[in-house]
């Protein structure tokens, strides 16, 4: 499944660096491309934007994002770019995930800018195809600078190729502004994209018009403008930016079987064994992995899951037990996380009790490597990868789910969210799920206050170890609730401390310097012109 364009991408991967490595050069190099010789053929340009969907995100960061926020521990202060340093807010302007990632996203931005001021160059290139090109190139563009504008703030809006000299003089353009390219941007892609059943099999993973719009709509979310999103959800929900519905397994939505499925809306493209992830390494019982584990789930993740029933648990009725804690729990808590007592199947058929109290075996708490926690991750994990754990599945960047709880979260924000909105956004996701209980699927009624309390679990249960509590927390701004003081593990410490529940690690989250990074030592480096975010 998606083999050609993959193929495609791989086949572009180091090129934009030959050519635009030359371009400061008097003399056109004879040994690799360049502009007076590339851009003669379609192919050209198809191998460019190859590029630049190998830079659309990466593998470590998606995982790793987990351990930025709540959701997740990180035992290492080495994998993961130094992420625990982030979680435990001891870093600063030269941290590494921090100076990587700017480097990252605008090495991206490069090859879309290369593409976009170049393609016109190409002779025979037919009209339609240069269209969708151009289009697919300022979506990804826009969503580089999306990342760049969450993280940073203010940023250098670069929309063509500059020299390196040029590059060094560059300065920071107001976050406003940034928002406003970009939300005209994914505007202007999604009028020439195809909608998503108009791509041959060939090239599924390339932008469409719904992923256009799904990331638009995530964009409108983060900036709190809850009737535009729920002008573009709309859209999406009523199929009038392509075809997409929940798939039928929750579990499922996650296996190398169902790549591309009627929920992906936009995915990042792997295959084996030419490009491959290893991170399910760090997150998968220690037996299975063979590593450290540096992505181990937290209690307070654990402990956001309700109860069959639909209630908190915490909350009376719930039928919760501390004697038995995962029993009689949200479905998707199993498909998701894997705790003492899991039966953990193997790729050969065969299945492995993974016990994790003090004491039980390789996997526990108090075994060297082993989850700090209590709890390892099921999702995501390939079965089909390699010895070394190389994988080929794709990442889900965004899928129709996300729509459906940006659509719940509006709504109720506006406080417009009553029976039929629930029933076909949280009532949908939880049906689909494996709830039954006629309690858990009813609209819960109540005010505003009391129904955010449940979305946003919602929200957090759903999309659990996809990278994307740590931007919810910032957008909600709770982060300095959520990311200071304890992370905990199971209830196998000092019965004294924490109600007996392991502590593994002490967050700090400072509000008034935290909500943005800072722009990395290194740039400031280069170009002096380069402004600094406040407490940096």
């Amino acid at each position: 499944m998606n083999r050609n364009f993959r193929n495609t991408l791989l086949l572009g991967l180091g090129l934009s660096f030959g050519f635009s490595a030359c371009q400061e050069l008097d003399l056109p190099p004879t040994d690799r491309p360049t502009d007076a010789t590339f851009w003669q053929q379609p192919a050209d340009a198809a191998n460019v934007l190859a590029t630049a969907y190998e830079n659309l995100y990466n593998s470590e960061y998606f995982f790793f994002n987990e351990v930025l926020s709540d959701n997740a521990y990180n035992k290492s202060d080495v994998n993961g770019s130094n992420a625990r340093n982030i979680a435990e807010g001891a870093y600063g302007t030269n941290q590494q995930r921090i100076t990587n990632e700017w480097g990252y996203h605008y090495s991206g931005i490069r090859k879309c800018n290369q593409l976009l001021a170049n393609i016109n160059k190409i002779p025979n290139l037919e009209g339609g195809l240069k269209a969708r090109y151009q289009a697919e190139a300022r979506a990804l563009r826009a969503y580089q600078y999306f990342q760049l504008l969450t993280w940073y703030g203010d940023v250098p809006l670069i929309t063509d190729e500059i020299s390196v000299t040029a590059a060094a003089d560059v300065v920071r353009t107001p976050r406003a502004e940034v928002l406003d390219f970009v939300l005209k941007e994914l505007d202007a892609a999604a009028a020439d994209l195809p909608l998503n059943t108009a791509y041959a099999a060939e090239d599924r993973g390339r932008f469409t018009k719904g992923a256009a719009l799904a990331v638009k709509a995530r964009v409108l979310l983060y900036e709190s403008r809850w009737a535009d999103v729920v002008a573009v959800t709309e859209q999406i929900m009523n199929n009038q930016a392509g075809a997409y519905s929940l798939f039928s397994s929750y579990a499922g939505i996650f296996s190398p079987n169902n790549e591309g499925n009627s929920e992906v809306m936009l995915d990042l493209q792997y295959l084996f064994p030419s490009r491959t992830h290893s991170e399910q390494r760090f997150f998968i019982p220690r037996t299975e992995g063979k590593l450290i584990c540096a992505i181990a789930p937290t209690q307070e993740l654990v402990n956001s899951y309700v109860m069959a029933n639909g209630k908190a648990i915490t909350e009376a009725g719930s039928g919760y037990n501390e004697a038995t804690p995962y029993v009689g729990r949200d479905p998707r808590f199993a498909a998701t996380l894997v705790y003492d007592g899991y039966r953990w199947q193997r790729p050969d058929g065969s299945s492995i009790l993974i016990r994790t109290l003090p004491g039980t075996g390789d996997n526990s708490v108090d075994r060297a490597d082993a989850s700090p926690t209590g709890y390892y991750v099921a999702k995501y994990f390939d079965p089909t990868a390699d010895a070394n754990l190389n994988s080929g599945l794709n990442l889900i960047l965004v899928r129709y789910a996300d729509v459906l709880l940006m659509h719940a979260e509006a709504k109720n924000e506006l406080g417009q969210l009553g029976a039929a909105d629930w029933d076909r956004t949280i009532g949908a996701l939880r049906r689909r799920a494996g709830f039954t209980d006629p309690a858990a699927l009813a609209f819960p009624g109540g005010d505003k206050a009391s129904l955010q309390t449940i979305v946003r679990r919602e929200r957090r249960s759903e999309l659990a170890m996809e990278g994307l509590r740590i931007f919810d927390l910032r957008r909600w701004r709770t982060a300095q609730t959520a990311l200071n003081g304890y992370a905990h593990g199971i209830k196998a410490g000092d019965p004294n401390v924490d109600n007996g529940y392991l502590r593994v690690d002490q967050r700090t989250f400072d509000p008034a310097k935290h909500y943005l990074w800072p722009v990395p030592q290194r740039e400031r480096d280069i170009n002096p012109k380069l402004s600094q975010n406040p407490g940096w």
